[in-house]
């Protein structure tokens, strides 16, 4: 049976931004995100910053939660998630603190959630400039089918991490959500779908980063993305087969 959903009027927003390390670009997001959406409450999770991440997100108008030390985008976006709850938010976007994320596309996200559970942001659509190549889009698109299979519906790009999510998809991140490399895309996702979430996508603008680099390089994540296909086809496999216990 395909996951279902009640379609839902979105309340209070959240919009949660991880940031490690991101003092020359974490104003600009802020003040950004505060001029498209301005009934939405902006938090920024430091994530154990060495610079004045904390200090710009404040200044600029954002709420900020500072973790004692570095855990990754997986384990700030839990703490965003618990924050969310705890505050009563019926949906959460989460937008990257370095600039590649169009805010202009926040309506489109925080909209589908009368629909869906989860709105992945999707970079491949016909109007997209994005480009992957080599082994990591191989990996991108094979991950892509398993992940559909598993959804019963399309998930063309399963490692954006520009996306919304809905009260019940709160109610399960607050509890579980992956820590581990890009956990907070494709580990959510297979935790969404094998829970009964409904994810739908929506096309996004993907720029470059406006400051820093990213924290792995091309060729760690085209391992890790073949790693995390490897399991999720197995799992999808599993997915429809009746369960027989011993006698």
């Amino acid at each position: 049976m395909s996951a279902s959903v009640t379609r839902v009027t979105i309340g209070k927003t959240l919009v949660a931004i991880p940031a490690w390390n991101e003092e020359l670009s974490i104003a600009d997001v802020v003040v950004k995100v505060r001029e498209h959406q301005p009934q939405a409450d902006i938090l920024v999770v430091d994530d154990g910053s060495s610079d004045a991440t904390a200090e710009r997100a404040e200044a600029a108008g954002a709420q900020v939660v500072v973790l004692p030390f570095n855990v990754g985008v997986g384990g700030a976006m839990r703490t965003a998630f618990l924050y969310a709850q705890r505050h009563g938010y019926a949906g959460v976007v989460q937008v990257d603190a370095d600039g590649q994320h169009d805010p202009a596309d926040l309506d489109r996200l925080i909209d589908g959630l009368t629909d869906a559970d989860i709105v992945v942001g999707t970079r491949f659509h016909p109007e997209s400039m994005y480009f992957v190549g080599g082994p990591r889009r191989w990996a991108m698109v094979l991950l892509s089918k398993a992940l559909s299979r598993m959804n019963r519906g399309t998930i063309s790009d399963p490692t954006s991490g520009f996306r919304s999510a809905g009260p019940k998809a709160i109610g399960l991140f607050a509890a579980e959500y992956p820590a581990d490399y890009l956990g907070d895309t494709v580990g959510s996702l297979a935790i969404a779908i094998r829970s009964g979430l409904s994810v739908h996508e929506a096309p996004v603008t993907m720029y470059f980063r406006q400051t820093g680099r990213p924290s792995k390089n091309a060729v760690w994540s085209a391992l890790y993305l073949g790693r995390a296909t490897l399991a999720i086809m197995a799992t999808s496999l599993k997915r429809g087969t009746p369960r027989t216990d011993a006698a």
